[in-house]
């Protein structure tokens, strides 16, 4: 599988890099790392830009790779780093946004302000970045403002920043802090909705692995706190359908929630991997499938999202493919214990005791590699090999759970225990027990199947009314509009041809797409189509088109000999000599000094 996808010239997409904490306390890490995820957020927002989502721009993180590279990479046309210092009340935010294409910088600044005043320029700096990217790639409709203050409180936000630092760790000791977080910024500002949306989730997951009915409750409790106060949250949503279907195995609820989550921001990946998720457990495998996929055009980094497709690959047993996509995750983490279990299970049910082997013994975090190797000589009796079945028993009293698939399970399946298996996967189905959640059809209970029990289980948790409906609902993308009446564009134009010609605006070698708008009494998302839509160029080839042809007429007068040519570019208003020298050479296909020189008499 390439790890290159191919960027279109006109392609209007980025990646936010991880902000380099540069204050001096090491710990300030959750800040530079939340006001990347918020940058990232707000930029979501934006139609018809494609935002890499956070995994796979933290895949970066603390890595000097060259922008050129990361656009191969992820398939993006620009990249966004920058660095935060925070000391006391006080922040300081460098960013810079780059071409992947040749490394130029569209854009850079530096920003001073008050810790109060860290919402107003988060807005700022993903305004100029939506700015910039239309600017140089073609129109794209821009709200007033990305980002809006979800507190006042400047010391809640903060704690949240640190909730949700934790939370992403995705393990036992980052929920458990994230929750301690989270409910210390409610008892600060009450009235934050993002910190009882993170508690709803903290307290879903970990109550759905054992059906922990007060933390369940917990979880209902925040939503309701949470939507109280925002009911537009995708966040919320999100762990609405995550309590419905991890929690309660509830798959209408679940499906509507993870919709309308994705109905409000359809680049939130998290999400959508629920989603699919949910009709991976449910069977619906080709639209699990298109979902993975669509989810690993804007997140291709994520170990997560191929262990997801994996699953669906190996629930369908295929095992080649779910073992190209175990690879894949692996190497983004190799320390990602989804995948490692999952291997095992694809190296048993394709027979490859060698590889199955070999893998154990090199991977310290192997899932139960004794019970491992004894499952695969249950499941493959005629293979012989030098495998010891004579404490499977022991094996099978001694497991406490604690592990991504049920080992205890599938040996007393194999060892023709079935009305013990039986029992084991009843239990674990009151339970609601994690990935036993795809037990309709995990390979190694097809055994099971035999067994009216087994069929009244499947009745129990799939029986058609359960189950949402088999046709999906589509996202509604409406036809482009056009944003100026015929009248409105001959005004413009009529304005333009004076503005360009007699006053040279041009000239300004600051001017932006926003001014240019002012000056034509517009605003600057109709300016941004007419350019694009009825004069078929972005407002930087708009601009440096007139600029060029300044440049080439000033070039061939003899008064202006003792200038060199790029003080002359100057002079027309570029303000880069790679701007300048790039656009000449696309525009005419050679040099500015070789078309001097061949024009000349």
């Amino acid at each position: 599988m390439s790890n290159r996808l191919p960027i279109p010239s006109s392609n209007k997409s980025i990646v936010v890099l991880p902000f380099v904490n540069m204050s001096a306390d090491p710990e300030n890490e959750y800040f530079s790392d939340g006001i990347t995820e918020e940058i990232i957020n707000a930029l979501t927002t934006v139609k018809g830009l494609k935002v890499i989502a956070r995994t796979s721009s933290f895949a970066f993180k603390n890595k000097n790779i060259d922008v050129r590279t990361i656009g191969d990479q992820l398939g993006v046309s620009t990249v966004l780093e920058g660095s935060v210092r925070k000391a006391k009340s006080r922040v300081r935010i460098t960013a810079q946004l780059i071409s992947t294409n040749d490394g130029t910088h569209f854009w850079s600044k530096n920003f001073d302000r008050d810790l109060e005043d860290i919402f107003a320029l988060q807005d700022e700096i993903s305004l100029n970045i939506a700015d910039q990217i239309r600017e140089n790639f073609g129109h794209i409709n821009i709200q007033e403002h990305l980002i809006e203050a979800p507190t006042q409180n400047i010391e809640a936000y903060n704690l949240y920043l640190k909730g949700r630092y934790h939370h992403l760790m995705w393990d036992g000791p980052g929920i458990a802090n994230a929750i301690e977080l989270y409910e210390q910024c409610i008892a600060i500002d009450p009235s934050f909705a993002m910190p009882y949306f993170g508690l709803a989730y903290c307290y879903a997951m970990a109550g759905s692995w054992g059906n922990n009915k007060d933390l369940l409750q917990s979880s209902e409790e925040n939503l309701n706190k949470g939507f109280i106060l925002d009911k537009q949250s995708y966040v919320g949503y999100f762990s609405k359908a995550t309590l419905s279907f991890w929690g309660q195995w509830d798959f209408i609820h679940g499906h509507k929630f993870f919709q309308k989550s994705l109905e409000l921001n359809p680049s939130y990946t998290e999400a959508e991997e629920g989603l699919c998720e949910l009709y991976t457990a449910i069977g619906y495998f080709e639209k699990a499938h298109w979902h993975t996929d669509n989810i690993l055009k804007i997140n291709p980094l994520s170990p997560n999202h191929y262990f997801t497709k994996a699953n669906i690959h190996y629930l369908n047993e295929d095992y080649p493919k779910a073992l190209e996509c175990i690879e894949i995750s692996l190497s983004i983490n190799p320390d990602f214990t989804h995948p490692i279990a999952l291997k095992q299970l694809c190296l048993i049910l394709s027979k490859d005791y060698k590889k199955l082997n070999d893998f154990l013994v090199q991977t310290p975090l192997a899932e139960r590699p004794e019970e491992c190797r004894v499952l695969y000589k249950l499941v493959n009796p005629e293979e012989k090999i030098d495998v010891d079945i004579s404490k499977v028993s022991f094996m099978i009293k001694e497991d406490s759970g604690g592990t991504l698939f049920p080992w205890q399970l599938f040996l007393l399946v194999y060892l023709d225990k079935h009305e013990m298996a039986l029992d084991f996967l009843e239990e674990n189905i009151k339970m609601r027990t994690g990935q036993i959640i795809n037990f309709m059809n995990i390979p190694l209970l097809k055994p099971l199947q035999k067994h009216q029990r087994f069929r009244d289980l499947l009745q129990t948790v799939f029986r058609i009314e359960l189950l949402p409906p088999d046709s999906e609902k589509q996202l509604q993308i409406d036809p482009p509009k056009a944003l100026m009446s015929a009248a409105e564009i001959d005004t413009v134009l009529e304005i333009f041809e004076k503005g360009m010609t007699v006053e040279k605006w041009f000239q300004n070698p600051s001017l932006t797409l926003r001014e240019l708008a002012e000056k034509v009494n517009i605003s600057s998302n109709k300016l941004s189509w007419l350019l694009n839509e009825r004069i078929g160029q972005n407002f930087n080839e708009y601009i440096n088109s007139f600029r060029l042809e300044n440049f080439k007429k000033i070039a061939l007068n003899p008064a202006n000999n003792h200038f060199t040519l790029l003080a002359l570019a100057y002079e027309s208003g570029f303000n880069s000599k790679s701007v300048f020298s790039a656009f000449f050479k696309k525009t005419e296909g050679m040099t500015p000094k070789a078309w001097v020189k061949s024009n000349q008499i």
